[in-house]
């Protein structure tokens, strides 16, 4: 019997390869807005981060997530997800 595939994807702030579904993606539309992807299903190119605020805030620190989507943020899209990191948990409970 054949076990299934679980897609791998690598977190943009700590580099941590994790199952695809451990991770929050962020998406650039084709109308080049910017949005979290929590389904993981949305049409545009997309960056992964880890469920944890710490590598959210790594990621916007760094520059992170505009490298990854190949696209500058603007002020109102760097609030949009500072407010979403908020929501998130400190850390996952694993090391980085």
């Amino acid at each position: 019997m054949r076990r299934k595939h679980i897609p791998q994807r690598t977190c943009v702030a700590c580099r941590q390869v994790k199952n695809k579904r451990e991770l929050v993606r962020i998406v650039r539309t084709p109308e080049l807005r910017i949005e979290v992807d929590e389904t993981g299903k949305k049409s545009g190119r997309g960056a992964y981060l880890c469920r944890a605020a710490v590598c959210w805030r790594m990621a916007l620190a760094k520059g992170a997530i505009s490298r990854a989507l190949n696209v500058g943020l603007t002020a109102e899209q760097l609030d949009e997800l500072q407010r979403f990191t908020a929501t998130l948990p400190e850390s996952t409970g694993e090391e980085p």
